[in-house]
């Protein structure tokens, strides 16, 4: 082997061995890093720059601003007189489609089945204005914790607005709706001659149709 070939093998051997140790190190650091990772995953390391970082913006909730009373003596409509447009405010493919023909087996005039333009983090929201507060407390009976909100609409229809914990309509069986019966006031909402109706609120918009 002449002295050429004899350098060669060296200049060889030398440029392996640093490429081993340069993987080696890619490895070690690429290991580190899983590791750190799965602890800041499962919550054992916490770090509060990244926590910083990684902070989402909450997203609406079941926030129950004031409402009004039923009027004095006020009876439930009856639902072929409650004119409701139902909004899909979750990520639940077929949910306003699959309520809005419950609401109709019921005898309720469904306007539209509509997406809501934002998610909502509640079980749902019933947006009214003043000529429709009957129908609004009419439609609740049905809607196990919903949100009363109210708008400067002047007609009598209703929004029900379904968010990320609602399930399903009340059951038949269970509405204690008497026809004869005046609608009883819940606590915490304002009298309705005390009410108001506010200057300017948003009302669902549909991004595409059929919910």
């Amino acid at each position: 082997m002449t002295d050429q070939d004899r350098g060669r093998q060296l200049r060889r051997r030398h440029m392996h061995e640093r490429q081993a140790v340069i993987f080696g190190v890619l490895l070690a650091a690429l290991a580190l890093a899983g590791l750190g990772a799965a602890a800041m995953y499962t919550g054992s390391l916490n770090l509060p720059v990244f926590a910083r970082d990684f902070a989402a913006a909450p997203s609406p909730t079941a926030t129950q601003a004031p409402y009004p009373c039923p009027p004095a003596g006020a009876l439930p409509v009856a639902y072929g007189q409650v004119t409701v447009k139902v909004y899909n405010a979750t990520t639940r493919v077929g949910l306003a489609g699959v309520t809005s023909a419950g609401l109709a087996e019921r005898g309720f005039v469904i306007a539209s089945t509509e997406n809501a333009p934002a998610t909502y983090d509640g079980k749902a929201r019933i947006i009214f204005g003043t000529p429709g507060v009957a129908q609004a407390y009419t439609l609740a009976a049905h809607v196990d914790g919903a949100v009363l909100v109210l708008d400067p609409r002047a007609d009598a229809t209703v929004d029900l607005a379904l968010g990320a914990e609602f399930a399903e309509l009340n059951p038949v069986d269970t509405i204690a709706l008497d026809p004869a019966v005046p609608l009883v006031a819940p606590p915490g909402c304002t009298p309705f001659d005390q009410v108001i109706a506010p200057v300017a609120t948003e009302t669902p918009v549909a991004e595409t149709p059929a919910a």
